[in-house]
C-alpha cells in the first residue's frame, strides 16, 4: 500500500494532484514516493473527514501504517483520545472554510498508547470547481520547540517576575544580567550594575561571595545553599543584609567541550528572618543570664557583693565595662545631684566587678553627664562618641570619667522603695555596636535586680 489509497478521493487533492488515468500507471506511486520522502508528517482528509493520505514520517511519529490509517474517519478512536476527538476534528476540518493555513497544537496517540504533542499546519484542498474538497495537514513533534519556548519563558520569568534575585555573573566575576529583584537588593538600576566589580556594590562580604563564585566556576555548584552577610553600598549609606545564595555553573551548549560562560547566582534576602532568630536567641540568653545571676547572688552574704554578681552576669555579651553610682546623702534635696561610686569593673584587664572604696566622695561628673541626666529624669539615657576620630573619642570618654576606649554608653536609673537611689552605667568599646532600644530594656531588668539585691536605700544614711 502506498502513502495514498487508490480511489477517487485521491483526485480531491486538486487539479495539480496525481491522476492515474492521465499520468500513467506510475502516477499514484510517484505521489506516494514524494510524500514519503518529505521530512514532515503529512496526512489528508476528504470533505467527509476520511483519511486519504498518510506518509512514512506520520507512520514514524505515531506508529500507524498507511494501511491502518487510510480509510479511517478522522482520528477518533485510534489517533486521539475520545474526549478530544470532536474538538480536534472540528479544528482540523475548519481549515476548509478558512483562508490560508491554520496552526494548531494537539496531543495525538501513538499506536502503543503514548501521547505525543504535535504542531499542525492545515489548509483547504480545492477541487476542479474551486470548491473545498478536503484538508491536508502537515505535523511534527514539538518537544524540542516546546522545550526551547519553555526555557525562554523561564528565563524571562526569572529575569522579570521572580521573587528572588537572579544575577548572571561572567567569568570575570562581573554582573552580565540582573533581574529586577536583584537590582532592588543592590539598590541600583538593572543596567547600572552591569560590568562593575562586585567590590563597588558591596563593602563587606564581597571576598566570601567572590570565593564562592570562583569555586563554582572551577568545581561546579555547591551541594546546598549558603548564607552570607553582606554590606550593600547605597546612596543613603551602607546597609547590612543577609542573603541565602544558590549557584549554578553556566556552560555553552554549542561547544563539544564545556566552555564556562559564568555563574548563575540566585539569592533571597532573609535578613528579617535571621535578625528575628538572633533577637530571639539573644533574649533567651539574657533571660538565662538573669536567672543564673539571681541564683549566684542568693549565695552572697554581702548585698553589695550580690550587686556585683548581677553586674558580672549582665556584662557577658552585652558590654565591656559597667559602673554603679548611688545618690550621695542629700543629693536629691539640693539643686545638683551628686553621685558616689559603689562598684565598677576593672578597666584595661578582664576580671570580676569590684566594690569601690572612695570614702564616699562624690564622682566629679560635669553638668549634663549622662549618669546625672539618668537620675534627674528617672529614666534611661544613651550616649556615644559618634563619628569622632580616635583621639577625639578618647578625650570624649575621659571627660566623662569613663575608660578611654569607651565609645558607647547606656545609663539606667536604680530605684528602690519608690525612690531614685542611683544609676548603673554600661560601656562599650569600638568593637561593639551602639546600644539599641532592646539593650535599654535589658539594662532596666538588670538594674531592677541590682536594686533588689543591694537594697540601696538601706545604704543611705538615715535609712533602716
Amino acid at each position: 500500500m502506498s502513502a495514498s489509497r487508490r480511489s477517487g478521493a485521491t483526485d480531491e487533492l486538486g487539479p495539480e494532484g496525481p491522476e492515474p488515468e492521465r499520468d500513467g500507471p506510475g502516477g499514484s506511486d510517484l505521489l506516494a514516493a514524494l510524500l514519503d520522502g518529505m521530512d514532515a508528517a503529512l496526512c489528508a482528509f476528504d470533505a467527509d473527514g476520511v483519511v486519504t493520505h498518510w506518509n512514512r514520517e506520520a507512520e514514524r511519529i505515531l506508529g500507524w501504517t498507511a494501511e491502518e490509517a487510510v480509510g479511517r474517519a478522522g482520528f477518533a478512536g485510534w489517533a486521539v483520545r475520545s474526549a478530544d476527538a470532536e474538538e480536534v476534528e472540528a479544528r482540523l476540518m475548519s481549515a476548509m472554510d478558512a483562508p490560508g493555513r491554520q496552526v494548531n497544537e494537539f496531543a495525538l496517540l501513538t499506536k502503543d498508547g503514548r501521547r505525543v504533542l504535535v504542531r499542525t499546519q492545515s489548509a483547504a484542498v480545492r477541487g476542479p470547481d474551486g470548491k473545498p474538497a478536503g484538508v491536508y495537514c502537515a505535523f511534527s513533534e514539538v518537544h524540542a520547540q516546546i522545550d526551547l519556548e519553555r526555557s525562554i519563558a523561564l528565563s524571562e520569568a526569572l529575569l522579570e517576575d521572580a521573587g528572588w534575585g537572579v544575577v548572571l555573573v561572567d567569568a570575570d566575576l562581573r554582573p552580565a544580567v540582573v533581574n529586577a529583584y536583584a537590582a532592588r537588593a543592590l539598590d541600583a538600576g538593572r543596567t547600572s550594575v552591569l560590568g562593575r566589580p562586585l567590590g563597588e556594590l558591596l563593602s563587606q562580604g564581597v571576598e566570601e561571595l567572590e570565593s564562592a563564585l570562583t569555586h563554582v566556576l572551577a568545581e561546579g555548584a555547591p551541594p546546598a545553599p549558603a548564607e552570607l552577610w553582606v554590606t550593600v553600598r547605597t546612596p543613603e549609606g551602607e546597609r547590612r543584609r543577609c542573603w541565602r545564595n544558590g549557584f549554578v555553573r553556566l556552560s555553552s551548549p554549542l561547544a563539544e567541550e564545556p566552555v564556562p560562560l559564568g555563574v548563575g547566582w540566585l539569592f533571597q534576602d532573609v535578613t528579617e528572618t535571621r535578625q528575628g532568630e538572633q533577637e530571639a536567641s539573644l533574649l533567651r540568653f539574657r533571660a538565662q543570664q538573669l536567672h543564673r545571676a539571681a541564683r549566684a547572688a542568693a549565695e552572697c552574704e554581702n548585698p553589695a557583693e550580690a550587686a556585683t554578681v548581677h553586674l558580672d552576669f549582665a556584662l557577658a555579651g552585652f558590654a565591656d565595662h559597667a559602673l554603679i553610682d548611688r545618690v550621695a546623702e542629700g543629693g536629691t534635696d539640693t539643686d545638683r545631684v551628686r553621685l558616689v561610686r559603689i562598684a565598677e569593673t576593672p578597666s584595661g584587664a578582664p576580671g570580676p566587678s569590684r566594690l569601690e572604696g572612695r570614702a564616699g566622695l562624690p564622682v566629679l561628673y560635669a553638668d549634663g553627664h549622662p549618669a546625672l541626666q539618668c537620675v534627674e529624669r528617672a529614666g534611661t539615657v544613651r550616649a556615644g562618641a559618634g563619628s569622632l576620630k580616635a583621639g577625639a573619642a578618647r578625650e570624649w570618654a575621659l571627660a566623662r570619667q569613663w575608660p578611654q576606649d569607651t565609645v558607647h554608653a547606656l545609663c539606667t536609673v536604680l530605684r528602690s522603695r519608690g525612690r531614685t537611689v542611683g544609676a548603673v552605667t554600661f560601656l562599650r568599646t569600638s568593637n561593639r555596636t551602639a546600644f539599641e532600644r532592646a539593650d535599654a530594656m535589658y539594662a532596666e531588668d538588670v538594674a531592677a535586680h541590682i536594686a533588689s539585691a543591694l537594697d540601696l536605700a538601706a545604704l543611705l544614711p538615715g535609712e533602716g
